[in-house]
């Protein structure tokens, strides 16, 4: 089974905590992010439908896992949610998505790694200061003494949180509800 493929009845499906209930409405931050293109992104800049999924940590073939990380719920499935987005981009783009991005708390550099290795159409971008985590109170996680955002899906409209996939499960099944969701908006 590769990194993409996962038997999702054997992961545990994270619960709805309600950790994400006070996003919609919110105005993305005045925060600015590093990009895997070598640029900076200010997320109070982004202008027309944003969408930005937040994952806890990529994987790399080359490196194990944390011990027990299929174990944690909502851990598992990183890598097949960043494939999904890559796979519906040109669609995302026209029901009107004009930014988006992955965001985790890892660095740039362990993401351009997972960009290119994945042809991903997009840039990632790091909170690995966990400003932006921080700025709107995301929910958050401690895995083997690390802090990791758990997995959401935002959709702002001009800056403006308006619609939040949370929990995300299976993740590799996200843009295809954000994709869904953007076509019952349109209608």
């Amino acid at each position: 089974m590769s990194l993409t493929e996962v038997d999702w009845s054997v992961i545990p499906a994270p619960a709805d905590d309600g950790k994400a209930d006070h996003l919609v409405g919110q105005s993305l931050p005045d925060i600015v992010l590093p990009a895997t293109n070598g640029e900076a992104v200010n997320l109070s800049d982004l202008s027309g439908i944003s969408v930005l999924y937040v994952y806890p940590k990529t994987g790399r073939p080359d490196q194990d896992l944390p011990d027990g990380w299929n174990e944690i719920p909502g851990a598992r499935g990183c890598t097949p949610q960043s494939c999904s987005f890559r796979d519906h981009a040109a669609e995302l783009r026209t029901w009107g998505v004009t930014n988006l991005f992955g965001v985790s708390t890892q660095d740039t550099a362990y993401q351009s790694e997972a960009a290119a290795r994945l042809n991903l159409p997009f840039c990632l971008l790091s909170d690995a200061e966990g400003v932006m985590g921080r700025a709107l109170g995301l929910p958050g996680m401690q895995v083997h003494g690390t802090y990791l955002l758990k997995r959401l899906t935002m959709i702002a409209k001009d800056g403006v949180i308006v619609k939040v996939f949370y929990p995300v499960f299976p993740p590799d099944q996200d843009a295809e509800n954000v994709v869904a969701w953007l076509r019952a908006d349109a209608a």
